[in-house]
């Protein structure tokens, strides 16, 4: 009996011991496909960390301006988990300052990976930004929306998100693949000369839009344009007077389509 009690003991502390042990934490390099992590796409005090894994692993980003860090980001795909490519946004970066960033990763069987110490800086502060004339900021109003993956306009994942400058918010359309549409109605009727557009995506590939249309309320319509990819913002010229813009999707990978960012440059009617 104080046999079998010394030697259940003895598994206890054995066991106890086991799952104390350190996890070794190997290089993020060992998975990095294609190109090492990179940090761009930088706008509005944001910037975007972009890299492909070789394998599937939940990602996040810490940084700030020494090597304590101080913020952490992660990737905001819908379905969350581990996947292979990852965009996390990092967010309240001021202009012209040097910052540390370390990529870690957990992959699903405990592994866990993390790249070395390495450096960013941001660019200047943008000398005479023009202003977006959707954005809620300059008085735009949303008319339309085929749907919110979050339910209402200024949901988690509303129309509001791809209208605020902001590139850690994005909008969401539940479900509508090609037939997802926005029509915003401007503060004034204005002269526009571009359109910026910036597609979200997933990483299972869908989402994405590949192809749109801009209409004006009086019925001009622009394009198809073609978006290349879904890394960034990509601006288009127009010319047109307009009171009012609809932005529809004509391809895409179906899914959950929807926008990162959606703007109209030009000037209002005085």
């Amino acid at each position: 009996m104080k046999f079998a009690l010394f030697l259940s003991v003895l598994l206890f502390a054995g066991t106890a011991h086991s799952e104390t042990l350190p996890v070794p934490v190997l290089s993020i390099e060992a998975i990095t496909k294609n190109a090492p992590p990179r940090v761009g796409a930088f706008s509005h005090g944001e910037a975007k960390l972009t890299f492909q894994s070789a394998i599937p692993v939940a990602c996040s980003v810490i940084y700030g301006e020494t090597v304590r860090y101080g913020h952490i980001a992660v990737d905001a795909d819908m379905d969350g988990g581990a996947h292979s490519n990852h965009h996390p946004t990092l967010a309240n970066l001021k202009p012209d300052t040097l910052y540390h960033y370390r990529v870690q990763g957990t992959a699903s069987d405990g592994r866990l990976f993390a790249s070395r110490d390495m450096t960013f800086r941001t660019p200047p502060a943008a000398i005479n930004k023009r202003v977006n004339l959707l954005s809620l900021g300059a008085g735009a109003k949303v008319i339309a929306v085929s749907s919110n993956y979050g339910g209402s306009n200024a949901g988690a994942w509303g129309i509001h998100g791809a209208l605020d400058g902001k590139r850690s918010t994005e909008w969401s359309s539940r479900g509508d693949g090609d037939k997802a549409f926005v029509e915003i109605a401007l503060a004034k009727a204005s002269k526009l000369t571009s359109v910026s557009v910036w597609t979200r995506t997933m990483s299972d590939g869908t989402a994405q839009i590949s192809r749109f249309t801009v209409t004006t309320d009086r019925g001009k319509v622009f394009g198809p344009f073609a978006l290349k990819d879904a890394s960034k913002p990509y601006e288009f010229k127009i010319n047109a007077t307009a009171k009012s813009l609809r932005l529809d999707v004509v391809k895409s990978s179906g899914g959950n389509t929807g926008l990162v960012a959606f703007a109209a440059y030009g000037a209002p009617i005085r």
